[in-house]
């Protein structure tokens, strides 16, 4: 029987709940973290989001039930030990959803490891991951390849601030830290619509996250975002999640933060925030598509991957963020991007965890026991 090694971070179990972000679904990464136009709303307090990254048991529970259908599946939670439990499990192939432990590249160093040990693996090699997760690294590729994306200003410290501040570009803009995902430091305060309020956003975020800050040209236009599942020329675009920013309170930005995932949508109180497929004209879809996969392919991702995209002034499409470790909630009551596109594509939550394992499988010659019934 095929031995499927399963790498993943569980979420520690919350021992009390002391306020309302601890409550929220944190496993799944927002669509974007680009822009807004509304009137700036103050955010409640810096949220404690150091395991926001990583998957609820619920959701590791759903995963490991869709791939017992394709063999033996060995549970490899992504610990320090991990190098050694996965010599000792000697899988086929690892299904690889491990958001990592600690540094920059730490998306990358389950692939890493099973490629140091020989180990075929699913989805994107330890480049792809590392890239995908430096905001700044990602738009150099992406510019280089002709990708449309907005344009950005890396600030590693107080000397980079000045000199942004004494250019200034054109307002407004909205920062965030360069190495995180799932929301992590995305808040409202992000937005900066005036020059005096560039270095108290952008320090803040210094301080907080000990990392650089990616300060990037405000995107004015609607918002999508775009599962891929596949490789090479079968690579597709799976149907298109809109974003109904009218649902968020009155006055919010028209993004989805921490407020919006984190406080506002509540599994008692849900938001209607996602449309799927998304309502646009088939040109409009046809240039998203277009964008999306020559970002997929210039970035290296394989398998599966959530590629973010928002409309600039001039209502042309732009990449925000590329994904490639796409958060995957099971329950259909939540707003999980990528299943919920897969569901619109007719992808049950086991089919598009099998389209995914199936397609690491195809691309590496491993052989599964199941099937996709």
């Amino acid at each position: 029987m095929t031995r499927i090694g399963f790498a993943y971070n569980q979420k520690p179990e919350p021992i009390a709940a002391e306020s309302a972000a601890e409550l929220a679904r944190p496993d799944e990464e927002p669509p974007s973290s680009g822009s807004g136009l509304a009137t700036l709303v103050a955010p409640a307090a810096a949220p404690d989001d150091e395991y926001a990254e990583w998957d609820s048991r619920e959701t590791i529970d759903a995963v490991a039930s869709a791939l017992a259908r394709y063999g033996d599946v060995i549970r490899l939670e992504a610990t320090d030990d991990f190098p050694q439990t996965l010599r000792d499990a000697r899988p086929d192939i690892v299904f690889n959803i491990a958001e990592g432990l600690r540094g920059p590249n730490r998306e990358a160093h389950v692939p890493a490891i099973c490629e140091f040990y020989g180990v075929p693996y699913s989805g994107s090699d330890p480049f792809t991951l590392a890239l995908c997760l430096d905001k700044a690294r990602t738009k150099e590729i992406l510019r280089a390849h002709g990708v449309p994306t907005a344009d950005w200003w890396l600030v590693r410290n107080s000397e980079d601030l000045r000199a942004l501040a004494s250019a200034m570009p054109a307002l407004p803009l909205f920062a965030k830290p360069v190495h995180e995902g799932s929301s992590k430091g995305i808040t409202e305060k992000n937005f900066v619509s005036s020059a005096d309020s560039l270095g108290p956003v952008v320090l803040d975020l210094l301080e907080r996250y000990d990392q650089p800050v990616i300060v990037e040209t405000f995107l004015p236009g609607a918002e999508f975002t775009c599962g891929v599942l596949g490789n090479g020329g079968s690579a597709q675009v799976l149907p298109i999640v809109g974003m109904n920013f009218a649902s968020l309170p009155a006055g919010a930005l028209p993004i989805y933060g921490f407020e919006a995932k984190w406080l506002w949508d509540r599994p008692e109180n849900p938001l209607d925030i996602f449309s799927c497929p998304a309502k646009i004209s088939a040109s409009l879809r046809a240039e998203i598509e277009n964008v999306v996969l020559r970002a997929y392919h210039a970035l290296g991702c394989r398998d599966w991957s959530r590629v973010d995209v928002r409309l600039d002034a001039n209502g042309r499409a732009n990449i925000v963020e590329v994904n490639p470790l796409p958060g995957i909630l099971p329950d259909v009551a939540d707003n999980s991007c990528l299943p919920k596109a897969a569901r619109a594509a007719g992808l049950s939550y086991d089919g598009l965890i099998g389209a995914c394992l199936v397609a690491a499988a195809d691309r590496q010659g491993v052989a599964l026991d199941g099937s996709a019934s």
